[in-house]
């Protein structure tokens, strides 16, 4: 169970934070050229996702629907990340903001996986594969940076 949790809070950070997110995550000050390139990096992990998977015009309804939970847990993370970088914030404050993270990250991840799922039922055996390859690989790789 906790394993999988832990997975699941990898695949909220993959599919919603990013580099962006992490890169500016010891940074206190959020500039407006931040929070673009934020926005600009999910809709490269977006085209990236979708180019990999070889989205089907007959898939495009149900991949639209998880673009669309991407770009709006994206934006929910690139908010709250605003609000946790307050110099003046104090240790409790800072708990409490991270709470808001975790939660932001597992509410991200309930809402990813009904639309993740439609788009998987649609998908061939092969797209299925990659897929899972896909995922896999960038779980990993997340890990791998955590140190985990």
């Amino acid at each position: 169970m906790v394993r999988s949790i832990a997975t699941a809070t990898l695949v909220a950070t993959i599919a919603f934070a990013g580099p962006a997110f992490a890169a500016s995550s010891g940074t206190r000050h959020v500039t407006a050229q931040s929070r673009r390139a934020a926005a600009d990096d999910v809709e490269t992990r977006i085209k990236t996702l979708r180019g990999e998977l070889h989205i089907t015009a007959a898939q495009e309804p149900a991949w639209n629907n998880v673009a669309q939970v991407m770009r709006e847990s994206a934006t929910k993370m690139k908010d709250l990340r605003a609000k946790t970088q307050q110099p003046s914030a104090t240790a409790v404050e800072q708990l409490n903001s991270y709470a808001e993270v975790v939660d932001a990250h597992s509410d991200g991840v309930h809402k990813f996986i009904p639309a993740f799922q439609t788009l998987y039922d649609s998908m061939s055996d092969a797209q299925k594969k990659t897929a899972d390859s896909v995922l896999r690989t960038r779980v990993k790789e997340a890990a791998r940076r955590q140190g985990r």
